[in-house]
C-alpha cells in the first residue's frame, strides 16, 4: 500500500507515478469543489496509481456531479470498513489531504501530470504486452498482423492523451469559421479545401474539404477508377512544382495523397497516371505499341513524377481495420491530406457480420471515422447495381448504390459519373438502315468526349451536374470548354 512516503515508492520505483501529485490535487478538490470543473475532462479515476486515491477521487466526483458537498466529512462514510484506507490512517488521511492542498491555479498542472504517469503506465504496458505476443507464436496471428495490431494500440493511446474538447465557445467555432473562408479568399479559385483541378467541379464543391466522405459510383467502365486517378494526379503534381530542392521534406510542401487500389495492381494505376501526363494512349503504353518519341515522352514523365507525393497500396481485400491502421502510419510518416479507396465493396469489415448491408454499413462508418480522425478528404469508389441497365434512362441516382442505406447517411457527398456515349455506342443500328444510321452518328457526335458527373448529394452545398471532357485513349477527365467560354479560362 502506498502511503505517500518517499521510502514506500523506493519499491515501484520502475513504474512512473507521482504520489505527491495525486494528494495535492485530491485535497485542492476537497477544499475548493469548483476545481473539478476545470480538471474533469483531464483526470479520471483509473488514471489515479494509488488505488485508494482512485477511490477517493470517484467518489469526490460522484458527490459533485449531484451538486453535493465533496469534504472529508461528506465522504468519510463512503469509506467506512475501508481496509486500504484504514492503512493510511483512516479519515485522518482525508484531512491531512485537505491540509496539504496547494494552489487551486496548479490544479489543472497536477491533473495533467497525473494522466501523463497514466499513460506512461500503459505505454509499459502495451509494450510488455506486445513484447510477449511477438515471442509467442500462433497459427491464428501472421507477424504483420500483429504489428497492425500494435499500431492500432499504440494510435488509440495516444488518442488518449489528447484532451476531450468537449463544448466550445461559439466565438472559437467562429473563429475557425473565418480562417476557413480566409483561406479560401486568398487561394486561387476561392476554394475552402483542396483544388481537384476540374474547376467546374470545385466550384460545385469549393473542393475537397477536410472530414469529408465523398463517394464516387458508377458502373462499370464508366471511368470512376480515372476519375480518381486524375484527381489524385492533380493534386499530388502540386508538390512537384512547389519542389525546390530534391531533398526537400515531403512534410513541408504540397499535398499527400494516398491511394487504396484494391482493384488494380499499383504498377497499372502509374501506367494509367503515366499516360496522362506523358500524353501517350494508355494501350499503347499495355501493349509496348509507342514511337520513339512516345517512348521518350513516356520515360520523361515517369521520370518527373517519381518524387511525386502520391502513395499507393494495392493489397487485395484489406479489412477496414488495417486500412485505417496504414493511413494512420503514412499520416505520421510523410503526412496525408487526402485519402482514395478504390473501390468501397472490395474493403472487408473487420469481422464477418450477418449480412452485407451491416458489413457495407461498418466500412463507410470506418471510412468516414478516418476523415475525421484525421481531418482529410477521404474519396471512396462504389459500384451501382445492376437496375440502372434496366432503365430506359440510365441516369444513375442515389437508390441505384449497392447497400445503398449506409453509404447514403455517412457520405458527405455523393456523385456519379455518367457518360451517354457508352450506351449510345451500344445503339447503334444495322448498316441496311441508312437514315437511322446517320442519326446515331450525329447524336455520337454530340456525345463523343463528354462525361457527367451528377451529384446527387452534398451535406454543405448544392446538387446538380457537372459536364467535363472525356478522353479515352488516356483515361483522362479534364475541364469541358463550353461554347461561351475562352480557352485561356482552362489553360
Amino acid at each position: 500500500m502506498v502511503d505517500g512516503s518517499s521510502d514506500s515508492v523506493s519499491e515501484l520505483d520502475n513504474i512512473p507515478s507521482n504520489i505527491d501529485a495525486e494528494q495535492a490535487l485530491l485535497g485542492t478538490l476537497l477544499i475548493n469543489n469548483d476545481v473539478f470543473d476545470t480538471i474533469s475532462s483531464i483526470a479520471q479515476a483509473e488514471h489515479f496509481f494509488d488505488p485508494v486515491h482512485a477511490r477517493i477521487f470517484e467518489v469526490i466526483s460522484q458527490k459533485i456531479q449531484k451538486n453535493s458537498l465533496a469534504s472529508p466529512i461528506t465522504i468519510k462514510p463512503f469509506f467506512e470498513g475501508d481496509e486500504a484506507l484504514t492503512e493510511l490512517g483512516g479519515s485522518a488521511y482525508l484531512v491531512r489531504l485537505a491540509s496539504s492542498a496547494i494552489s487551486t491555479f496548479a490544479a489543472k498542472e497536477f491533473a495533467v501530470l497525473i494522466r501523463d504517469m497514466s499513460l506512461r503506465r500503459s505505454l509499459v504496458n502495451l509494450a510488455n504486452d506486445i513484447s510477449q505476443r511477438a515471442v509467442t507464436i500462433s497459427i491464428d496471428q501472421t507477424a504483420e498482423e500483429q504489428i497492425v495490431e500494435a499500431e492500432q494500440a499504440l494510435y488509440s493511446l495516444s488518442n488518449l492523451g489528447t484532451e476531450d474538447s468537449g463544448f466550445k465557445p461559439f466565438v472559437s467555432a467562429t473563429i475557425e469559421a473565418i480562417k476557413i473562408a480566409d483561406k479560401a479568399y486568398q487561394r486561387e479559385g476561392s476554394l475552402s479545401g483542396l483544388s481537384t483541378g476540374l474547376l467546374d467541379l470545385d466550384k460545385k464543391l469549393g473542393g475537397l474539404n477536410a472530414s469529408d466522405l465523398i463517394i464516387i459510383a458508377g458502373r462499370p467502365s464508366m471511368g470512376k477508377t480515372a476519375l480518381a486517378t486524375n484527381i489524385a494526379f492533380n493534386i499530388a503534381k502540386i508538390n512537384m512544382r512547389d519542389r525546390d530542392t530534391p531533398d526537400v521534406n515531403l512534410k513541408s510542401v504540397g499535398p499527400v495523397v494516398g491511394f487504396f487500389s484494391l482493384e488494380m495492381s499499383s504498377s497499372q494505376l502509374a501506367s494509367r497516371i503515366l499516360s496522362e501526363a506523358s500524353k501517350v494512349p494508355s494501350d499503347q503504353i499495355r501493349r509496348g505499341e509507342m514511337t520513339e518519341d512516345e517512348f521518350r515522352r513516356f520515360v520523361e514523365a515517369a521520370q518527373q513524377l517519381e518524387n511525386c507525393s502520391l502513395f499507393i497500396d494495392d493489397t487485395a481485400a484489406l479489412p477496414i481495420s488495417t486500412l485505417t491502421a496504414r493511413a494512420r502510419r503514412l499520416k505520421r510518416t510523410y503526412g496525408l491530406d487526402v485519402l482514395i479507396v478504390d473501390y468501397l465493396q472490395l474493403v472487408r469489415p473487420a469481422s464477418a457480420k450477418d449480412n452485407r448491408v451491416n458489413e457495407i454499413s461498418e466500412i463507410t462508418q470506418g471510412l468516414k471515422a478516418i476523415a475525421k480522425e484525421l481531418n482529410i478528404p477521404v474519396i471512396a469508389l462504389s459500384q451501382l447495381s445492376r437496375q440502372v441497365e434496366s432503365r430506359e434512362d440510365k441516369r444513375p441516382q442515389l437508390s441505384d448504390l449497392r447497400e445503398s442505406g449506409s453509404i447514403e447517411q455517412d457520405a458527405d457527398v455523393v456523385m456519379f459519373v455518367f457518360r451517354a456515349e457508352y450506351y449510345k455506342e451500344r445503339e447503334k443500328p444495322g448498316e441496311h438502315d441508312m437514315e437511322a444510321t446517320l442519326k446515331w452518328q450525329d447524336e455520337m457526335s454530340q456525345l463523343h468526349g463528354k462525361a457527367e458527373l451528377i451529384i446527387g448529394k452534398q451535406r454543405h452545398g448544392p446538387i446538380g451536374s457537372v459536364d467535363l471532357s472525356f478522353e479515352s485513349q488516356f483515361t483522362r477527365f479534364g475541364n469541358l470548354v463550353k461554347p461561351y467560354q475562352k480557352e485561356s479560362l482552362y489553360k
